[in-house]
């Protein structure tokens, strides 16, 4: 279930990924960030799904899976996904399912898209991600 919740800017600031950002791109990141509950055994995203958001690991754990359903790499707090198919392929790379209960923080591509001239810095860290995954 997604919630509006006022974010705080130090939530998104202590994922590595974040950390030295400036902090007005941060404030404007997490204004659009939205938490998510998601019970264990559930489906986050599917691969080849059309890539929407991405989803920052604030609580749990989760696995990233083959088409067999085998687990090939954990992903924890501070961990990150969604951002190959946000701003790369336009598809999701992966199957990623909840192997605990999660709180995620997500930003739509939608509104990505929207706030992307003020965040230039959190673009490109997102991009060094994907790139980093995708193997580029």
């Amino acid at each position: 279930m997604a919630r509006s919740v006022v974010m705080d800017t130090n939530r998104i600031a202590a994922f590595p990924a974040f950390a030295n950002l400036p902090t007005e791109e941060l404030n404007e990141f997490a204004g659009e960030m939205r938490e998510l509950e998601v019970e264990a055994g559930a489906t986050v995203v599917r691969a080849d799904d059309y890539g929407t958001a991405i989803y920052l690991i604030e609580a749990g754990q989760a696995d990233v899976v083959n088409d067999a359903g085998d687990a090939i790499t954990a992903l924890g707090p501070g961990d990150t996904f969604g951002e190959i198919g946000l701003l790369l392929t336009g598809q999701r790379a992966a199957t990623v399912i909840a192997r605990t209960p999660m709180r995620l923080l997500s930003l739509s591509g939608q509104d990505f898209d929207r706030i992307r001239p003020q965040v230039p810095e959190v673009e490109r860290a997102l991009r060094r991600l994907a790139l980093d995954r995708a193997g580029q």
